[in-house]
């Protein structure tokens, strides 16, 4: 019982850590969003 109420605590955590990381305001979801549309208007800029 203790080492399944261990595992579910650790997942907990790490899920809750995921979530602040990557999906947070200023997760990495959104810094590579904001990349993507920063080289999308540079490329768009470049004149053929």
């Amino acid at each position: 019982m203790r080492q399944l109420l261990m595992t579910v605590m650790l997942i907990a955590v790490v899920v809750s850590l995921y979530a602040s990381t990557v999906q947070g305001d200023d997760g990495m979801k959104a810094h590579i969003r904001d990349s993507g549309v920063r080289m999308a208007d540079g490329i768009s800029r470049i004149s053929p």
